[in-house]
């Protein structure tokens, strides 16, 4: 199994914006294509202002499969543009995680 560890930064005082801007643009179509997430966790305690998701591939041809059917969609484009001229989000960080020999 492989997972893609996704944390983003906002801008101070706007991650319900965006995240509100995610909902309605950005997560059906997601989920369309990659599939439920294991996690969409907001930050608690910390940098108040990150976010992470967790998604979940056979492999990584699967996931570039996956990846670029939703990178083809009209609709997802169109929650990129909304993103892009938002511009919430600061930062992101992208890791591509295996579990540990012990854990299965």
């Amino acid at each position: 199994m492989l997972y893609d560890h996704r944390y983003y930064c906002c801008r101070f005082g706007t991650i319900r914006k965006q995240l509100a801007l995610y909902e309605q643009y950005g997560w059906e179509v997601q989920r369309k294509h990659l599939g439920d997430p294991l996690a969409f966790l907001v930050t608690e305690t910390g940098n108040v202002n990150s976010y992470v998701h967790i998604w979940q591939y056979k492999d990584a041809d699967d996931r570039v499969r996956r990846r670029a059917a939703l990178n083809a969609d009209p609709a997802w484009q169109l929650y990129l543009e909304k993103a892009n001229e938002a511009a919430y989000i600061i930062s992101q960080q992208t890791s591509l995680m295996v579990n540990a020999p012990f854990f299965s």
